[in-house]
């Protein structure tokens, strides 16, 4: 059989095996889309079936969530933890908090984590998680019970040397802590279980940034490799969480103006550029949707819908809120208006019609699995600090998230170039990331 002849037959078994998750679907193709001349060069993956192994994960772990509501109503969700790859290391992954999570949504960013991981070069495998709750509008103490509940039973599936979550959508500092705080409970254990964590009780430095200043990083490698600089540019950055915020706040550092932000109802557009100090205190301190912004700016307006963003004309297009937000039509807008690089801080933001726009139009275009693996590497930099017991500085983490990040550029760029498609991070960035899970899972036998 042909090269693409296995690729082809190993997506359809997908599709028939995991019915009704386009999500997980879309993520296996675009993976697997890049491998044929590796596969060609490499027959004895075909022979061990690396893509079959791979494209299945290890373990799938489903679980009801009980917990009781302010008013004293027994509420129920479903909670859900997808061990993907063990090849490299523990399984290292977000855990998400949001009413969309379901199996097929836990898979596709359980796959893709495991190639993100990989490309970092640090020794850890590929899961995910979460529960279909959404913490908004809840209140710390309802927040506390359901972490709690979840906590109860997840905790007899991971161990800070089989499994470390870390937050997600909807899991930030405050869910972190309280599940932290169940799982010292249950096992009486203080050890690096969970990334994310406070300062206080074995957190890292510069890792609340980190996916945003890696996704900046990633950009400007990019821009190097076309001895151009964002020094200068006008951005775009969708989202106005975690991501986005410190994207903003690193675009800036390095003399970008950042003009427009978002959030699930709107977008918020201002040429002199976004305040960023007043969205982190509306977003990040008083919980409020970013349409508030414009009454403390009056050069600022407001719009009702976010996709209207990418009609803005930036030269940098930044997308950092969530999935299949930036389709074919808005990358062909972004071209027509003069953008000249996009780097995904979120998972999976752009349309595959969306990212081929930008491939044909020569765009600088960094994949999500590459350009948004500062988080998880900060994340691996977490759990080496923990297990060392020690506490390195801001500047020491974002020396080697910086670093991480050249490297990551460059091993995508040097795959693309080695396998036919230079310029193409895309391929660069599944090829790199592939070749050493395979080399490690050939090595380790059938398992």
């Amino acid at each position: 059989m042909s090269a693409k002849g296995y690729v082809e037959k190993v997506l359809e078994e997908v599709k028939k095996r995991n019915h009704g998750e386009p999500e997980f679907h879309q993520a296996v193709r675009e993976v697997l889309g890049s491998l044929g001349p590796v596969i060609q060069k490499h027959p004895e993956f075909e022979k061990n079936a690396l893509l079959e192994r791979i494209v299945e994960p290890e373990r799938q772990i489903i679980f009801r969530v009980p917990w009781q509501d302010d008013k004293g109503a027994m509420r129920v969700n479903r909670g859900f933890r997808i061990q993907f790859n063990s090849a490299l290391g523990p399984y290292k992954g977000g855990l998400r908090l949001h009413p969309s999570v379901y199996t097929g949504i836990i898979k596709f960013l359980g796959f893709e984590q495991i190639f993100k991981n990989s490309l970092t070069g640090l020794m850890m495998g590929g899961g995910k998680g979460g529960a279909d709750f959404d913490p908004k509008g809840k209140s710390d103490s309802e927040v506390m019970r359901f972490c709690q509940s979840f906590m109860t039973e997840l905790f007899r599936h991971i161990g800070a040397d089989t499994d470390v979550p870390a937050g997600d959508i909807g899991v930030g500092g405050r869910e972190v802590a309280y599940m932290f705080g169940q799982w010292k409970r249950l096992t009486k254990l203080f050890n690096g279980i969970l990334t994310g964590k406070g300062l206080d009780f074995g957190g890292s430095l510069a890792r609340t940034e980190a996916t945003g200043y890696g996704c900046v990083y990633f950009t400007e490698e990019m821009l190097k490799e076309r001895n151009d600089s964002i020094a200068g540019k006008t951005v775009v950055v969708s989202g106005s969480g975690n991501v986005a915020i410190y994207a903003h706040q690193k675009a800036t550092q390095l003399g970008a103006k950042v003009v427009a932000m978002s959030d699930s109802n709107g977008f918020i557009y201002d040429k002199h550029g976004i305040n960023l100090d007043t969205v982190q205190r509306l977003k990040e301190v008083e919980r409020k949707r970013i349409k508030e912004y414009v009454s403390e700016h009056k050069t600022a307006q407001y719009t009702e819908g976010c996709s209207g963003i990418w009609n803005i004309e930036c030269e940098i297009a930044l997308p950092c809120a969530t999935q299949n937000e930036l389709d074919e039509k808005a990358a062909k807008t972004l071209v027509k208006t003069g953008c000249i690089a996009v780097a995904e801080g979120a998972n999976m933001p752009s349309t595959p019609s969306a990212v081929q726009v930008f491939l044909d139009n020569k765009i600088a275009f960094g994949p999500g699995k590459a350009a948004n693996a500062g988080g998880v590497a900060t994340s691996g930099l977490e759990m080496a600090q923990n297990s060392q017991r020690l506490a390195w500085t801001f500047e020491e983490v974002d020396e080697k998230l910086h670093r991480i990040m050249i490297d990551i550029h460059k091993s995508a760029n040097e795959a693309a170039k080695e396998y036919g498609t230079p310029g193409n991070l895309v391929n660069g960035a599944n090829i790199a990331g592939f070749l050493k899970i395979a080399r490690a899972m050939m090595a380790q036998g059938l398992v």
